[in-house]
């Protein structure tokens, strides 16, 4: 792949690369078993570009494509799967800021953002809606030139330490047409947040409930017109889908590295692992999976940099395949480290943890499955 890469995507990888050996991979496992969101190392990645991956050179962003940025969130992932997932989020609020704001709201957001000293909430799902989130109820009642909003936000990411809570309300009829887009500041009065959530994984970046109670914002806070909410939610989940797919390789081609380094040195029965059959041919098709799901996650970012009419699909497809691919990988790994890699120690379980959340997020995997068999049908 890497022949067909430009010179500058080859140097943008690299350093990521030299990023994350130095920032990310050495302390993964220590964060995730202390829950420590790593804030300076985040504002040092905002050094790099990587707070506003694709915004505007002009807003402090670095203007990349889809293409080059599906290159950047594998390299992050394979230093810590959970802070590479945080940075799609954060980017994917930054970019929503900078296609559909004004010029007002530009300058007053994205400079802080794309360099990480203040960082974005996307604030969709709510305790009873997730996969159907034109169902929202969280409210923002317009009182001459401000909303002011109610409601509950659920399994917010980075919930209480962000700066910036892009906010999807209802403003007007129920359905998908009566939702606005928000930009709510962290110190507002009235924003509040749950306690932090005990997961399963992704413990290195904070998830808790947005509470909105009364929270008045001027209706300058809104992007686009009242009703653009929905639309404007669905469009960043491209590729926000394209990222975690990414982001799930990453974390999987990591672990696949560390099992070819122990099966060479691990033996039973006399033998190295790596030379029994069965072990060579699990690591066949760990490669072969991830192969794939690699070309597909390539295939889906090039769709949305082409802005290409199956784009939505191609995104699907990259998404349901690529992150059920790579949890299956991290868990071969697992079983081919045996009881090594039921340790914390060796970090392949932490990946396995990590890698499940990829297939509910940004669209559970069934939701996937739906959005590529409408396009099939030619149904809505």
């Amino acid at each position: 792949m890497s022949n067909a890469l430009s010179e500058d995507q080859l140097a943008i990888v690299a350093a990521v690369r030299e990023f994350t050996a130095a920032e990310l991979a050495p302390f993964a496992n220590e964060r995730d078993q202390t829950k420590h969101f790593p804030v300076d190392a985040l504002e040092r990645a905002g050094q790099l570009g990587l707070g506003g991956i694709y915004v505007g050179e002009e807003f402090g962003g670095s203007a990349l494509g889809r293409f080059t940025a599906a290159l950047v969130f594998e390299e992050l992932a394979k230093g810590d799967t959970a802070i590479a997932a945080y940075l799609s989020i954060h980017n994917m609020v930054a970019w929503m800021i900078d296609r559909y704001g004004d010029d007002r709201q530009r300058e007053q957001w994205l400079p802080r953002m794309s360099s990480l000293v203040d960082r974005g909430s996307y604030c969709l799902t709510e305790p009873s809606a997730g996969s159907d989130a034109a169902a929202v109820t969280t409210s923002a009642r317009r009182e001459g030139d401000e909303y002011v909003l109610n409601g509950v936000k659920q399994f917010i990411s980075g919930a209480g330490s962000s700066a910036v809570y892009l906010v999807f309300a209802r403003t007007g009829e129920p359905g998908s047409r009566g939702i606005s887009a928000i930009v709510v500041p962290g110190e507002a009065p009235g924003l509040s947040f749950g306690p932090d959530e005990k997961k399963m994984g992704w413990n290195a970046q904070p998830t808790r409930q947005v509470v909105l109670d009364g929270v008045r914002v001027p209706v300058g806070n809104r992007l686009g017109e009242e009703g653009d909410g929905f639309s404007i939610a669905m469009s960043g989940l491209d590729g926000g889908r394209v990222n975690i797919a990414a982001c799930s390789i990453g974390g999987a081609q990591w672990a696949l590295d560390r099992t070819l380094r122990y099966v060479r040195e691990r033996e039973t029965f006399g033998h190295p692992l790596a030379e029994h059959q069965s072990v060579a041919f699990t690591l066949a098709d760990m490669a072969t999976e991830l192969h794939a799901a690699r070309l597909l996650v390539h295939d889906a970012a090039a769709a949305i940099d082409a802005r290409e009419s199956d784009a939505t699909a191609r995104c699907a497809m990259a998404k349901r395949f690529a992150t059920d691919a790579a949890f299956t990988v991290a868990n071969s790994a697992l079983q081919l480290h045996g009881g090594y890699g039921y340790l914390s120690e060796y970090g392949i379980e932490r990946v396995v943890r990590d890698l499940r959340v990829h297939q509910i997020l940004e669209g559970t995997n069934e939701v996937m499955r739906m959005i590529i068999a409408r396009r099939l049908l030619g149904s809505r």
